[in-house]
């Protein structure tokens, strides 16, 4: 009787433990593992040795497998739901957005009629803040010593002119951005670009903001909405 209540409490720990079963039973659900449970329990207690019966720690570890399977399996129904909550109020409050302009992590500028806007996202304290435009080429167009910056976002614009003295053309353009912090460059800033919000979307990796030309880019991304 000892190998036959053995064998019942293995398979008791295979059906509560879903790594160990390669069968349809991944599938199945808490309700039917319980019920499982349940007959296999009562096999086990009417089949086991009178003079050997049940360790009652035993039981009571096997009822708590059963409660944390049970448990968890509510727990990732309840987060589930919540998430699905939660992004379908973002999708809502995004739809403000459409219609506006943001600032979003980039290193692109697009000049037009000789306007541009673009920003700056200071991530850490810096002693020197420098901005710097080049062409597609790599070529510097036009710098910008931004002098001491504290944290925070620094939209800017730039009316296309060059450190030669001309006009840039139209046309898209690169940002580069440096900090120095105690005399040592620090990677304390990073880039802004702006783009115009045409729609918002969403999927199972979240909410995205739809930028047009600009391409799209999680909602996380937005740094400032001018």
């Amino acid at each position: 009787m000892a190998l036959q209540t053995n064998l019942v409490s293995n398979n008791v720990l295979e059906t509560m433990n879903p790594s160990k079963a390669k069968t349809s039973s991944d599938a199945t659900s808490a309700a039917d593992a319980q019920n499982r449970f349940m007959t296999l329990l009562v096999t086990q207690m009417k089949n086991q040795d009178p003079l050997n019966p049940m360790d009652n720690a035993q039981v009571t570890s096997q009822l708590a497998q059963l409660s944390t399977v049970t448990g968890i399996d509510k727990l990732n129904d309840t987060v589930k739901d919540l998430q699905a909550s939660y992004q379908s109020s973002q999708s809502l409050q995004s739809a403000a957005l459409i219609g506006h302009g943001v600032l979003t992590a980039g290193d692109g500028v697009t000049l037009d009629k000789s306007k541009a806007i673009l920003g700056v996202d200071v991530t850490s304290p810096a002693d020197s803040v420098k901005v710097t435009i080049t062409n597609m080429s790599g070529q510097v167009m036009h710098t910008l010593d931004m002098g001491a910056q504290e944290i925070g976002t620094i939209p800017m614009t730039w009316d296309g002119s060059t450190d030669s003295g001309v006009v840039a053309p139209d046309g898209k353009y690169r940002i580069k951005v440096e900090t120095i912090l105690a005399g040592k460059k620090i990677d304390g800033a990073q880039p802004l670009q702006f783009g115009m919000v045409d729609s918002i979307s969403t999927n199972a990796k979240g909410v995205k903001v739809n930028l047009g030309n600009a391409g799209s880019v999680d909602l996380q991304a937005v740094r400032q909405i001018l």
